[in-house]
């Protein structure tokens, strides 16, 4: 009897053993799988991770806008006149929403503001006031080319008046007209959306009045070995360089084989964009390579008589910065569209005649009351544009 007892006690214990051994083993197996926090541990996490994504580029982005000649007759100053002041702001009326959307907005500025001491003017010897520019200032320009053949209009005197004007206002970059060699030679960087750029700007053809031996900075003429140094200067310091041309024939819708020439050597030299003027005409748009070449914008605002010197180009663009994660450095240029645009005025279309309500109009926004047939100028113009580059995208208008 007590045999069997001892042996029963035995059986029991061995049993309680099993069962300790058992929820022991169960209990290590669901702690090593953290079964009671409800998740793996974190030696089963680091088997799972994904390997890390790799760093993504980084892009930054400007919009750019530009316009050709700012040319004041006299007519068109009269027309500004407000008492002992001008406001040519009313001219500016139905583009002023689309200057300010830009981050960079540039103009050539034809005439110089001699100051009124030196008495205003218009063709053939001008002399402009200098609330034009206090205007387009306030319009959003901050790009303003000053190489012109009527930069020397009022000599030396007038040339560092309207100098002395620019070199006052804040938050522009001006090129083409210097105070001394030093200051043509300084590399004047601006930047915006972490994009670095600069501006150069040449006058590609004759001067109305000859330069003073000692003072030929005041009128930055092209020549190839300056041109190249210039730029050797710069190219390296900025993402976007952009090169300012006073060039071609007067009134002709093609560029000439000088102009043709000096954009090839341009592109050669790295420039990005290259903006030409002085032919008061629209003249083609292409890509030499990737250098992005504006043969001619035409007038901006004047008093010329012609339908076809009152039409000009207003063309928009994006620039695009990427930077890898090794830090190089691609730019792009992209979504450039044609715009064109009219100056209207009322009054007898004569160059002599006297007018008024000057306005710069998109084509957009024209009727056949305001510009007559300006369907057929539209289609002129298209045809004009894209003929060195189908592919270039003029802005459309309502049909």
């Amino acid at each position: 009897m007590r045999k069997k007892r001892s042996l029963n006690v035995k059986k029991v214990l061995l049993a309680l053993l099993l069962l300790v051994v058992m929820f022991g083993s169960a209990f290590l197996f669901l702690k090593d799988k953290d079964f009671f926090k409800g998740k793996p541990n974190n030696s089963d996490i680091e088997e799972e991770e994904k390997e890390p994504e790799e760093e993504k580029p980084k892009e930054y982005s400007l919009d750019m806008i530009m316009v050709g000649d700012v040319l004041i007759h006299s007519l068109v100053y009269r027309d500004a006149k407000v008492g002992d002041t001008y406001n040519f702001m009313p001219m500016f009326e139905n583009i002023k929403d689309t200057i300010a959307e830009h981050d960079l907005a540039f103009c050539n500025m034809e005439t110089p503001f001699g100051g009124k001491e030196l008495g205003y003017s218009g063709y053939p010897t001008f002399n402009t006031p200098h609330e034009i520019g206090d205007n387009l200032i306030d319009l959003g320009f901050n790009l303003f080319s000053l190489a012109t053949n009527h930069t020397m209009d009022k000599g030396a005197k007038g040339a560092i008046n309207s100098l002395n004007y620019w070199n006052s206002k804040e938050n522009i970059l001006t090129a083409g007209s210097y105070l001394s060699e030093e200051a043509r030679k300084e590399v004047r960087i601006r930047e915006k959306n972490n994009i670095k750029y600069t501006m150069l700007a040449y006058l590609g053809t004759w001067t109305n009045h000859a330069l003073p031996s000692n003072q030929q900075y005041l009128l930055n003429m092209y020549d190839k070995e300056k041109v190249k140094a210039d730029i050797e200067r710069v190219r390296d310091e900025v993402d976007l360089l952009i090169v300012s041309m006073h060039w071609g024939q007067e009134y002709k819708l093609e560029p000439n084989a000088k102009q043709r020439e000096m954009a090839e050597y341009l592109a050669s030299l790295g420039v990005d964009i290259i903006i030409g003027h002085h032919t008061h005409s629209v003249q083609p748009i292409e890509y030499i390579g990737n250098t992005l070449v504006f043969y001619s914008l035409g007038n901006f605002i004047s008093n010329q008589p012609n339908y076809d010197d009152l039409i000009g180009l207003m063309p928009t663009l994006k620039v695009t910065k990427t930077v890898d994660k090794d830090n190089n450095v691609t730019m792009q240029i992209s979504d450039v569209e044609a715009n064109l645009i009219y100056t209207a005025y009322d009054g007898t279309r004569c160059e002599l005649c006297y007018h008024s309500n000057y306005r710069i109009i998109p084509f957009g926004q024209l009727t056949p009351e305001i510009l007559p047939q300006y369907k057929t100028y539209y289609d002129k113009y298209k045809t004009v544009l894209t003929s060195l580059d189908p592919d270039i995208v003029v802005g459309p208008i309502d049909e």
